[in-house]
């Protein structure tokens, strides 16, 4: 077994990748089975160079904040800002502390100096206005909308004004409150208020729709598509918090599902714009049901991946992040007998596996799925080999 699976094993590298795909996806997905390792993020700034320059990716998204993404990109594009700046603001779920990321922006920047708009590297986020506590309020979205249209359509044709936006959303503190995460009588969500912005959120996005051709008359297509975010960021984020106020026992396999459909969304919008290389956890990206334990018991959604993969077919392909050892997690070498004990045999510190071949040679039964001692790392459940593109294997990030 262990000459088969060496005979699969090839150099993490752009050519080898697209060697596996019957053609270069529209939506490159690499996923990671934890967040933050160095190791994990130089691979993917490494393997985003490459696609640059050999296969004419232009658009980079990470699994972080929509809306604070576009400063970032801002940066990268046209300088606005400072690198420290939109490291601190830019990112959420604290990525910008990571040297990883921080490079991913300079060289991005230093790439864009000098060539034409249409030749820059573009950044973005896809993950929604989320953190672990809570949800943002849906001001920040709804006025944006409410105020791009504002400025350039027939007053009548505004479903309402700033002001009563204003004063249905009321102070952010109460959309922000981070207790209603475990406990649904705290949100706002099911509100009279939050109800009718629900309504005029849903006449703003119609109206963006009816109104495009004007819009885009008088409007950069990068505002346009600005707007459209605004738009969805904003439904998304009230469907969102209508689920927070839910006491069923369906509230955190809704709240996990709309989270990814608003990824998709965002990545959609991204595909459209040309090809995209996205960077989030495996458990975003993979074509299978995802799963989790929570507080109140295990959950289930479709991901964002396999949502853009029922849209996009061959254009999505999917590379699976499997490791060896995260030492200062407490995650030593892996058992002989799991997947990655089996990869970890294998001479490089890091490869890229073809998983199809790979599971020829695992043979059948599969090995037994590696059982993690770290809550914040999720081994490769070797039943998804199928529905992978291709397998990246780090042996140890420590």
């Amino acid at each position: 077994m262990a000459t088969g699976i060496k005979d699969t094993a090839r150099a993490v590298e752009a050519a080898a990748l697209m060697g596996l795909l019957p053609a270069r996806p529209r939506v490159l997905a690499l996923g990671e089975p934890t967040h933050g390792e160095d190791a994990l993020l130089g691979l993917r700034n490494d393997l985003f160079g490459q696609l640059v320059e050999q296969e004419g990716y232009r658009t980079i998204a990470i699994e972080s904040d929509c809306l604070r993404g576009l400063a970032v990109d801002a940066y990268v594009t046209s300088g606005t800002g400072t690198l420290d700046e939109v490291m601190e603001c830019g990112f959420s779920h604290e990525w910008g502390a990571y040297p990883g990321n921080r490079e991913l922006v300079r060289w991005i920047r230093a790439y864009n100096d000098g060539r034409p708009a249409a030749d820059r590297l573009r950044f973005a986020g896809i993950d929604a206005p989320l953190e672990i506590t809570g949800a943002a309020s849906p001001r920040q979205a709804l006025t944006a909308l409410h105020g791009c249209l504002a400025a350039r359509v027939d007053a009548h044709l505004l479903p309402c004004t700033a002001e009563t936006l204003d004063r249905l959303l009321g102070p952010d503190e109460r959309w922000t409150d981070p207790a209603a995460m475990t406990d649904p009588a705290r949100s706002v969500g099911r509100s009279a208020e939050a109800a009718e912005l629900r309504l005029l959120a849903d006449d703003l996005v119609s109206l963006l729709d009816e109104q495009t051709p004007h819009l885009l008359a008088h409007l950069p297509r990068d505002g346009w598509e600005r707007a459209r975010l605004h738009g969805r960021t904003a439904t998304g984020l009230l469907r969102y918090h209508h689920w927070m106020a839910d006491s069923s026992p369906a509230r955190m396999n809704r709240l996990l599902s709309v989270r990814d459909a608003m990824m998709a969304d965002n990545l959609l919008a991204l595909a459209a714009r040309g090809p995209v290389l996205v960077h989030a956890h495996n458990s975003h990206l993979q074509r299978e049901r995802s799963s989790m334990r929570m507080w109140q018991g295990p959950v289930e959604w479709w991901s964002a991946g396999a949502l853009v993969s029922t849209r996009l077919g061959e254009e999505y392909a999917f590379l699976a992040t499997a490791l060896g050892t995260l030492p200062h997690r407490g995650v030593d070498a892996p058992p002989p007998d799991t997947l990655e004990g089996l990869l970890y045999a294998l001479p490089q510190d890091r490869c890229l596996v073809d998983p199809r071949r790979l599971a020829g040679a695992l043979g059948d039964p599969r090995p037994a799925p590696r059982v993690s001692p770290w809550f914040g790392y999720a081994p490769l459940d070797p039943d998804h080999l199928e529905a992978v593109d291709g397998l990246v294997f780090v042996k140890d990030a420590g």
